[in-house]
């Protein structure tokens, strides 16, 4: 849609130039200009304060871990996460699950702490810890 208005105004301004006077075209590309900069305004407006459901700005998701913390954005299946921690027996079998939910919450793991953003599942947590 945005293309389309672009290429008939652009068309219009080189059809003004040529059919009509330089002055003409000057003041009418001076208008079209100024408008289409406050519409880039007003969208760029209404960007920055777009909220992602929370009331706080839609940056999307933060995933943070301190000092020797595990922070992972998403779901955690069959995994050994930690100092020493290992997977022992057969790998796990995928099963349904649901996907991480996708909003703007932070995943933020202290020192020392482990965190996910989804679902934990059949995984080894922690300081020697195993699956």
């Amino acid at each position: 849609m945005t293309a389309v208005v672009a290429g008939l105004a652009s068309t219009g301004l080189v059809l003004l130039a040529v059919l009509g006077d330089l002055d003409t075209a000057g003041q009418a590309a001076s208008v079209v200009g100024g408008v289409v900069s406050l519409a880039a305004l007003l969208v760029s407006i209404i960007a920055l304060f777009h909220t992602g459901g929370n009331g706080r700005p839609a940056v999307g998701r933060r995933v943070r871990a301190g000092h020797r913390g595990i922070a992972v954005g998403g779901n955690i299946t069959g995994s050994a996460l930690g100092t020493n921690s290992k997977v022992t027996g057969p790998p796990t079998t995928p099963g349904p699950t649901r996907p991480a939910p996708r909003n703007a919450d932070d995943v933020r793991a202290r020192r020392d702490g482990i965190a996910a953003g989804g679902d934990i599942t059949d995984s080894a947590l922690g300081e020697g810890s195993e699956r």
